[in-house]
């Protein structure tokens, strides 16, 4: 999205020009799926799709926000009154975080917005993460808050996880927020400390969006986060990144097979997540293609979150890359994008075997963005 558009539609709605335009990518997760909430191990990549906000300050106390994706509807509420929104879904997500921001920082009046993004939606690749944390940029941007990356991220879920409804991990907001240029960020979610891997020259990361649609504030989502804390639980430990498998094995026989078989996923996915950032230091791809093949099929049958068609787009293009890269299911699951850790030089072969095969074996389209790693919107 170029600020000329975004300035002349601002115009256009607001017969002024914006202060300000703040931009929040979204993001892919090479490995580590749903152990954010159980306080373990990410490795996530800000790409280069994101959200847009132009912004400039009002002489009340009211947030007019223009939802270009929405055919430009608007919403407008106080600062004094913030309610859940029935009508409007999407406009829930600024009135959370200027909530939850007016809660921690009161310092700041109202704004106009305007909004537009190019993450593909229901995709898995964090639209509303990216949304929440271009806010919260463009309102601390506008009024000089003393936001800092960390914690504008925090807000970013309290908003989602309170007002909004989804109980998300911190993973998303945390990326969107302090993602590098060219990395792959190591995020530990119980401590909220990040380590960096450059991701090689040699790769591009490749996202094949099944397009079979999925929702996140959903029942199996939450089911999945209680399945987790009963085997904390069960095994006598704050969150499962406490655990490790042999006091799994140990306990197995008192555990719920279903709740063991979660329980496997999420540890052994923390030990897969760190091997394969580790092997991305050292540029060795063979050990990052071999977690990322076994990551997808604990998601498959430990967890139960792939999807039919899901799980063909990792076959087929897992046989196109072999051990020079590494593909899997990423996001929260039951529909959604593979992600692809590609040699520059099988990017053609990855999307023609998509094309060839896909659309014959599933009746759905897949779409593909080859996607480069990105600024963070407070890094």
């Amino acid at each position: 999205m170029d600020n000329q558009t975004l300035s002349s539609t601002f115009q256009q709605y607001y017969g002024e020009a914006p202060t300000l335009v703040a931009h929040a990518p979204g993001r892919v997760n090479l490995i580590g799926e749903h152990t954010d909430y159980n306080e373990g191990f990410v490795f996530p990549a800000a790409i280069n799709f994101g959200t847009w906000v132009a912004a400039s300050k009002r002489d009340d106390n009211e947030i007019s926000v223009t939802a270009m994706d929405y055919d430009n509807q608007q919403n407008q509420f106080a600062l004094s009154d913030i309610q859940y929104d029935e009508e409007q879904g999407w406009a829930n997500y600024v009135r959370g975080v200027v909530k939850v921001l007016k809660e921690s920082m009161p310092e700041f009046g109202g704004a106009n917005l305007l909004v537009t993004g190019n993450v593909p939606q229901g995709a898995g690749l964090s639209s509303s993460a990216s949304f929440e944390v271009a806010i919260l940029k463009a309102i601390s941007a506008l009024y000089e808050l003393p936001l800092d990356g960390v914690k504008a991220a925090l807000l970013g879920q309290k908003a989602e996880n309170t007002f909004v409804g989804c109980s998300c991990g911190i993973m998303d907001q945390l990326i969107s927020a302090m993602g590098n240029e060219g990395m792959a960020m190591l995020l530990d979610c119980q401590s909220l400390a990040i380590e960096h891997s450059p991701l090689p020259d040699s790769h591009q990361i490749v996202i094949i969006n099944s397009n079979v649609k999925r929702g996140l504030v959903d029942s199996e989502y939450n089911l999945r986060r209680q399945q987790c804390e009963q085997g904390a639980s069960l095994l006598g430990v704050a969150s499962l990144r406490e655990a490790n498998i042999d006091m799994l094995e140990t306990a197995k026989a008192h555990m719920p097979e279903v709740v063991y078989r979660r329980a496997r996923h999420i540890i052994t996915e923390n030990a897969r997540t760190l091997k394969a950032s580790q092997a991305l230091k050292n540029g060795d791809i063979a050990t990052v293609s071999k977690a990322m093949a076994e990551s997808h099929v604990s998601m498959r049958d430990d967890f139960e979150i792939t999807v039919r068609p899901i799980d063909y787009l990792v076959e087929i293009i897992d046989e196109v890359l072999g051990t020079s890269g590494g593909v899997r299911m990423t996001g929260g699951g039951f529909g959604g994008c593979v992600v692809a850790l590609a040699p520059t030089d099988k990017v053609e072969a990855v999307k023609q075997v998509v094309a060839n095969k896909y659309f014959d074996e599933t009746g759905y389209n897949a779409d593909i963005y080859v996607c480069t790693a990105t600024q963070g919107a407070f890094a």
